[in-house]
C-alpha cells in the first residue's frame, strides 16, 4: 500500500525532531539507497540480497555463514564466500560515498561476531515502519494520534518488500513482513472508521483485499466501511465473495465474528468496529498473523495428509532451482554479460515477450561458464524459477538426448506426477507452456545441437526468457523464433590474462611475463585450456611459469579434429602434460572413466571402474577435479569436458589392453544391474524371470535399504542407466541388456517413461534372441507389451502380451505368466470388457500362488475385487478386497495398500456403510499422498467428499473436494479432465439429502482404474 492509497502523505522527521531524512535505506519495495527521495541504485540481485541480509539486523552482527545462508540458502555454491566478500567491499564503498552527503552516516564494518550494518533506525525503512507501528500500539494515545501514526508507517511502502529477491530466507522474510503490513493496515482503517471517516478507507482496503483474498478481518472492516458509506449492497456483496472463496479454496465457512458483522449489517443493527490492540492487549480482535491460517476442517473431515517425502521428482508445487553450480573465477566477457543484460531489461518492458538468446561458440570457449555464470547473477529477475538441461548435443560416444527426454525432466521439476503428463510431446509441451504462464522463470538450454531440439523447449509466457548454448549458429532460430544470436569467440590477450591473473595471484604472473604472454599465446585464448594451465600452475606453487610455457612449446602433437576440425591450437598438448602430471593411479582412472556411457559418473561406479573400494577412488578424483581434468557437478557426481571425454576415451584406447577395457566395462555393468535389481525388490517385491549374473569382484554394487532411497538412486541414476543398456547392448553384454531393462520397468512405468520403457526392452528383446534367451525374450516381450498398453497401442500391446504369455507358458514360468494376465486384465477393464479382465485377473491369482508372489497375490485379489464391483456383486468384491489388504499389509507394500483402502471405499459407498467408507477413503488418501501418486489421492478425496455430502457433511464435504481441485490445479489438468469436470459442479452444491440417499454427484467414478505396485 503506497502513501497514495492510503489517502496520506508521508509524515518525515516524526521520529527525530522533525529533520527530513536526507538518505534512507529502503526494503519495503526494491531494495536502493534514497537521498532527498531519489533511489540510488546498489547493484545487482545478489548485492541487493547481501545488503538486505544484513540490514533486517541493522546495528547487530550478522555472521558470514548467517549471511551466506540468507543469500545463497543451504547449499551455497563454491564460490560463496569469495562472491559475499566482493560485495561487501562494493557495499562498504558505497556507504563511504554517501556519507559524504548526510550527517548520520552509513557504514559497513567487520565485528568480531561477522559484519555490523551502521545506521540510524530512521534511515532503514522498516525499523521506521516498526518503530511507528510500536508507538501506536502504545497506550494512552489518542485514535487520532495512533492512526496519524500508522498513516505515516503505511507510507512507507513502495511494492512488494524485497522486490526482485529470490530464495527462501528472502520468501520467509517477505510474508511476515507481509502480514506486518496488512495488521497495521486493518489497524489503521479501524482508527479512521471510529473517526468517522469510512470513504477514506474503501480504496485502500479494497486493493489490499485483492492481494489477500482470504484475510477475514480484511473483508470485515471493508464491509464495516462499506456499510457506514452507505453502500450496505456492496457490504453484502462483499460478505458473499468471501464467503464463496472460502468454500472453494479452504473448504470452510467464515468465522462466526465475520458472520455476526454480516447479520447485523442485514438488521441494520451494526456498532462501531472494536478498538485496535494496544501492546497491553486492550481490543477484542486478534492478529492478522493468525488470520493468514486456514481455519481448521470440521470434526468430521479427515485430518490433512502429511507432506511428501522427497522423491526423484521435486515436491509438488515446488519452485526448481536446477542451475549448476557457477564457475570459480569467472572473468571477462563483460560486453557479452551486457548483451543478455540488455536483453533481459528490453523483455521487461513493454510490449512483453519472450526474450531468446543463443550463445555459439567453439568446444571449450566457455559458453555454458557465460550462461550459467550470467544466469546465476539474474535469477533475481525470474522468482518462479530457473530449469537447466545438457542436452548432449555433441557428446562423444553417447546419446544425444531428445526433447521429450528433457521435457519429462522440466515438468518433474515442477512437480508434476507421473500419471497426468500426457504421452505426446505436443500434448506436454502444452502442459509445460501452461505451467510457465504467468509465471517469470528462466530456462538454460545448454549444449544444443540443433533448433529441432529445443523448440519445444521454449518458454511461451512473457516474462520468461531461454538462454541457449550450442556449437553451431541457430540462425533458424533467429528467422522462425527471433531469438537473438551472441557468437563466443577465444578470449583477447588482455581477458586471457585476467583469467591466469585471478587464478594463480596477479604476484605470480607480474613475476614472470614473457611465459605468461607464451603461455596465453600457446593456448590460443581458449578458456579450457587456459584453466587446466592454472591448474596445474595453481597445484605447485614452486613450479615456475618459464616451465610450463617450455612444455607446451616442446609438446610435439596439436589438437586433431576432435569435432570437425575446430581452429583451437595446442589443446591436446594441454591435456597430455596435465594428464602426465597425474599419479598414475588418477591417470588410469581417467582413463577408464572414458570407458563410462556418461552423461555423469557417480562415485561408486567410478570406484567400479578402477576395480577399487570407494574411500581409494575419492582422492583420485580430486585430484583430477583440482587439475580440471573432471567436474564435480554435485556432490560425489563427476563428468568431462566433451573434449576431455574424447581424449579420455582416447587414451584407455591407446593405453590399456582390451582385457582391461573388457573387465572394467564389466564390473560397471555388474554395479548398476546389481543395484538396480535391489532397488527394484524395494519398489515391488517380486520373482524376476530373468537371472542375475554373478557381480565381479570389485564392482561395488549399493545396497540401498527402503523405497525412499530406491526411488532417489533411480532418479538421479535414470540417464546413466539408459545409456549403460544400450552401451551394453552395443558392446555385446547381453546378459547384462536384459538384466538392466527387467530391473528398470517397474520405474520406467510408474514414473510415465513409456517411450524410454519401448526403447530399453526392444535392446533387451535383441539381446536376448542373440543369446537364445527365452525368459529374457518373454519378460522383453512383457515390457513392450505394457509400453505400447501406456501409449494406448492397443494392439501391439495385445500382440506382444501374447507372445510373453505362450513363452512363460513353455518356460513353467508362474510369476511372469501372472503378470502378463494383470496387464491383460487391465487393458481389458479400460476397453469395458469387464468379465474378459475378470477371467485374466483369475489367472493372474491362481500363478501369482502358484509362484508364491504374496505381493502379486495381494494386486491380483484387489483387482478382482474392483471387478466384481464393477459388476454389481459389493459383498463378493469385499471378502476379496479384504484378503488383498491383509497381504498388501504383510508384503509391507503401501502402493497396493492404497489402491485396495480405495477399492474398500467405493465398495462400502456402494452398500451405504458411509462409516466405514470415510474410513477407508481417508486411509487411501494418506497412502497416496505418501508414495506420490497425487492423482489418485485426487480421486479419492473427491469419493470422500460424496459420502460427506451424502451424509449431510457440507462442510467436510466442501473441504474434501476443495482440496482435491487444490490438487488438479497443482497437477495442471485441463478444464476437460473428468476429475476437474466433475469436481466444479460439486462445489457449487448447496446442501444434499440425508444419508439413505446414493447421490454422487457428477456422476461415477468411471475415470478410476485399481492400481497395483507392480508393472
Amino acid at each position: 500500500m503506497s502513501p497514495s492509497t492510503c489517502g496520506c502523505a508521508t509524515v518525515k522527521g516524526d521520529l527525530h525532531g522533525g529533520a527530513d531524512i536526507v538518505v534512507e535505506l529502503r526494503l519495503l519495495g526494491p531494495v536502493e539507497f534514497a537521498e532527498h527521495g531519489h533511489a540510488r541504485e546498489v547493484g545487482p540481485p545478489q548485492r541487493r540480497a547481501v545488503l538486505a541480509a544484513l540490514a533486517v539486523d541493522t546495528a547487530l552482527p550478522v555472521a558470514t555463514d548467517t549471511l551466506i545462508a540468507r543469500v545463497w540458502g543451504t547449499e551455497p555454491p563454491d564460490g560463496a564466500r569469495r562472491a559475499l566478500h566482493a560485495h561487501i567491499a562494493r557495499i562498504r564503498r558505497l556507504c563511504e560515498q554517501l556519507g559524504e552527503v548526510d550527517d548520520v552516516r552509513f557504514r559497513l564494518v567487520r565485528r568480531s561476531g561477522g559484519y555490523v550494518l551502521e545506521a540510524g533506525p530512521d534511515q532503514v525503512d522498516i525499523l521506521r515502519f516498526r518503530e511507528l507501528v510500536g508507538r501506536a500500539r502504545a497506550s494512552g494515545r489518542s485514535d487520532g494520534t495512533r492512526a496519524s501514526l500508522l498513516r505515516e508507517a503505511l507510507g512507507l511502502w513502495h511494492g512488494e518488500p524485497l522486490a526482485g529477491l529470490s530464495g527462501q530466507w528472502a520468501a520467509r522474510v517477505r510474508e511476515a513482513w507481509r502480514r506486518q503490513h496488512v495488521d497495521a493496515a486493518v489497524g489503521w482503517a479501524r482508527l479512521t472508521l471510529r473517526a468517522g471517516d469510512p470513504v477514506t478507507v474503501i480504496g485502500p482496503l479494497g486493493d489490499l483485499l485483492g492481494e489477500y483474498p482470504l484475510v477475514e478481518p480484511l473483508s470485515e472492516v471493508l464491509m464495516r466501511a462499506l456499510h457506514a458509506a452507505g453502500r450496505g449492497a456492496e457490504a453484502l456483496d462483499c460478505y458473499a465473495a468471501l464467503r464463496r472463496r472460502l468454500t472453494e479454496e479452504l473448504g470452510s465457512d467464515p468465522s462466526s465474528g465475520l458472520q455476526d458483522v454480516h447479520q447485523a449489517i442485514l438488521r441494520g443493527s451494526l456498532s462501531p468496529p472494536p478498538a485496535w490492540p494496544t501492546a497491553t492487549g486492550a481490543g477484542d480482535d486478534t492478529t492478522i498473523a493468525l488470520s493468514f491460517t486456514p481455519a481448521p476442517p470440521a470434526p468430521s473431515a479427515p485430518p490433512p495428509p502429511p507432506p511428501p517425502s522427497r522423491t526423484a521428482t521435486a515436491r509438488l508445487g515446488e519452485l526448481p532451482s536446477q542451475l549448476p553450480m557457477g564457475v570459480r573465477g569467472f572473468t571477462g566477457r563483460q560486453d557479452e554479460l551486457a548483451h543478455l543484460d540488455g536483453l533481459l531489461a528490453a523483455a521487461a518492458g513493454p510490449p512483453r515477450a519472450v526474450a531468446i538468446c543463443a550463445v555459439s561458440g567453439t568446444a571449450g570457449v566457455g559458453k555454458t561458464a557465460l550462461a550459467v555464470h550470467w544466469a546465476r547473477t539474474a535469477q533475481g529477475a525470474f522468482p518462479d524459477g530457473q530449469l537447466y538441461v545438457n542436452l548432449r548435443g555433441f557428446a562423444p560416444g553417447g546419446p544425444v538426448m531428445g526433447p521429450a527426454e528433457a521435457m519429462r525432466g522440466f515438468l518433474d521439476a515442477f512437480g508434476v506426477p507421473p500419471g497426468r503428463i500426457p504421452v505426446g510431446l505436443d500434448a506436454q509441451t502444452g502442459l509445460y507452456r501452461s505451467l510457465l504462464t504467468g509465471r517469470r522463470v528462466l530456462v538454460v538450454l545448454d549444449n544444443a545441437r540443433d533448433a529441432e531440439q529445443i523448440r519445444p523447449l521454449l518458454p511461451g509466457s512473457p516474462g520468461c526468457m531461454a538462454l541457449v548454448t550450442s556449437r553451431n549458429l541457430l540462425t533458424g532460430l533467429a528467422a522462425a523464433e527471433g531469438a537473438h544470436l551472441l557468437a563466443l569467440g577465444l578470449l583477447t590477450p588482455d581477458d586471457a590474462l585476467d583469467l591466469l591473473t585471478t587464478r594463480l595471484g596477479a604476484r605470480r604472473t607480474e613475476a614472470e611475463p614473457s611465459a605468461v604472454r607464451e603461455i596465453v599465446d600457446r593456448c590460443a585464448g581458449l578458456p579450457l585450456a587456459l584453466a587446466v594451465v592454472a591448474a596445474r600452475a595453481a597445484a605447485d606453487p614452486r613450479l615456475p611459469l618459464s616451465r610450463l610455457a617450455q612444455e607446451l612449446r616442446l609438446a610435439d602433437s596439436r589438437l586433431d579434429a576432435l569435432d570437425g576440425g575446430e581452429p583451437a591450437s595446442q589443446i591436446r598438448a594441454v591435456f597430455s602434460w596435465s594428464y602426465h602430471a597425474l599419479r598414475p593411479e588418477a591417470a588410469r582412472l581417467f582413463r577408464l572413466i572414458g570407458l563410462h556411457p556418461g552423461p555423469d559418473t557417480g562415485l561408486a561406479a567410478a570406484a567400479a571402474l578402477a576395480g577399487a573400494r570407494p574411500a581409494e577412488t575419492r582422492p583420485l578424483l580430486t585430484e583430477l577435479v583440482r587439475g580440471h581434468l573432471l567436474t564435480e557437478t554435485a556432490a560425489r557426481r563427476y563428468s568431462f569436458h566433451d573434449l576431455l571425454r574424447a581424449y579420455a576415451a582416447e587414451l584407455v584406447a591407446t593405453h590399456d589392453t582390451e582385457a582391461v577395457r573388457h573387465d572394467a566395462t564389466l564390473r560397471m555393468l555388474d554395479h548398476y544391474a546389481h543395484t538396480a535389481h535391489g532397488a527394484d525388490v524395494l519398489l515391488t517385491p517380486q520373482p524376476r524371470p530373468v537371472p542375475l549374473p554373478t557381480p565381479q569382484p570389485g564392482s561395488q554394487p549399493l545396497e540401498l535399504t527402503d523405497h525412499q532411497q530406491a526411488q532417489e538412486w533411480f532418479g538421479g541414476e535414470l540417464p546413466v542407466l539408459l545409456a549403460t543398456v544400450h552401451r551394453a547392448a552395443a558392446e555385446g553384454f547381453d546378459a547384462h541388456t536384459s538384466t538392466l531393462a527387467s530391473a528398470l520397468t517397474t520405474f520406467l512405468d510408474r514414473h510415465g517413461h513409456w517411450r524410454a520403457l519401448a526403447a530399453v526392452q526392444t535392446a533387451a528383446l535383441d539381446a536376448a534372441r542373440r543369446q537364445g534367451d527365452t525368459a529374457g525374450q518373454a519378460d522383453a516381450h512383457r515390457g513392450l507389451g505394457l509400453a505400447h498398453d501406456r501409449l494406448t497401442r492397443r494392439d501391439e500391446a495385445r500382440t506382444h502380451y501374447l507372445l510373453a504369455l505362450q513363452l512363460f507358458g513353455a518356460l513353467g514360468h508362474h510369476a511372469g505368466q501372472a503378470r502378463t494376465h494383470q496387464h491383460l486384465a487391465r487393458m481389458s477393464a479400460a476397453e469395458q470388457l469387464h468379465q474378459q479382465a475378470l477371467s485374466h485377473a483369475h489367472h493372474s491369482l491362481t500363478h501369482y500362488r502358484a509362484a508364491d508372489d504374496r505381493a502379486g497375490q495381494s494386486a491380483a485379489l484387489n483387482h478382482i475385487g474392483w471387478l466384481h464391483a464393477q459388476l454389481g456383486y459389493q459383498e463378493k468384491a469385499l471378502v476379496y478386497c479384504r484378503q488383498a489388504l491383509v497381504l498388501a499389509e504383510e508384503t509391507g507394500d503401501p502402493n497396493g495398500q492404497a489402491h485396495t483402502w480405495d477399492s474398500l471405499g467405493y465398495i462400502h459407498h456402494h452398500l451405504a456403510q458411509y462409516a466405514q467408507a470415510v474410513d477407508c477413503y481417508q486411509q487411501a488418501v494418506a497412502l497416496f499422498h505418501r508414495t506420490g501418486e497425487f492423482h489418485s489421492e485426487a480421486a479419492s478425496l473427491v469419493c470422500l467428499g460424496d459420502i460427506h455430502h451424502a451424509c449431510s457433511a457440507p462442510r467436510a464435504a466442501h473441504g474434501a473436494w476443495a482440496r482435491a481441485l487444490t490438487i488438479a490445479d497443482r497437477l495442471g489438468l485441463a478444464d476437460t479432465d473428468p476429475l476437474r469436470t466433475g469436481l466444479l459442479p460439486r462445489l457449487r452444491l448447496p446442501h444434499i439429502p440425508g444419508p439413505g440417499g446414493q447421490a454422487r454427484p457428477g456422476g461415477a467414478r468411471s475415470h478410476h482404474r485399481p492400481g497395483s505396485a507392480l508393472a
